[in-house]
């Protein structure tokens, strides 16, 4: 998030967004990030088929690392922030939201799951919210 303030999109103005999605957002990145380094039951287990939903989610933060260099290597206007991934729309924060999510799934942590229902509900909001008005310009 640090690199992300000096490489900000050119355009970008946060002034417009939407108050409760910004509170969502906020509440669930702080839930997430305790959640995920409280619980132990994200502990690595022996493989199995149930191993698939934390393949799964490393994945998706491997592609979420490739958004992020595709990122990287454009012009960093407003419209590649909120771009989509191979299919996969506002790709920067769909990604981390559903991939914490299967690693709830993963560790059957409820707390976890919750945690990203609301971050992905802020996150994934704002970032829907500039793509439409991006669109609407």
């Amino acid at each position: 998030m640090l690199f992300l303030t000096k490489h900000r999109p050119q355009g970008y103005d946060p002034q417009g967004e939407n108050k409760v999605l910004a509170a969502f957002e906020r509440v669930g990145q702080v839930l997430v990030t305790c959640t995920a380094l409280m619980f132990s039951d994200l502990n690595l287990r022996p493989w199995s088929p149930w191993t698939l939903w934390l393949a799964s989610a490393v994945l998706l933060m491997l592609l979420y690392e490739v958004w992020w260099i595709r990122y990287f290597k454009s012009p960093m206007a407003v419209s590649d922030f909120y771009s989509s991934l191979w299919g996969i729309p506002v790709a920067g924060a769909t990604l981390p939201v559903a991939a914490f999510f299967l690693l709830g799934i993963y560790g059957r942590v409820v707390w976890l799951l919750l945690s990203a229902v609301i971050l992905g509900v802020g996150h994934i909001g704002i970032h829907l919210q500039h793509r439409r008005e991006i669109a609407a310009s």
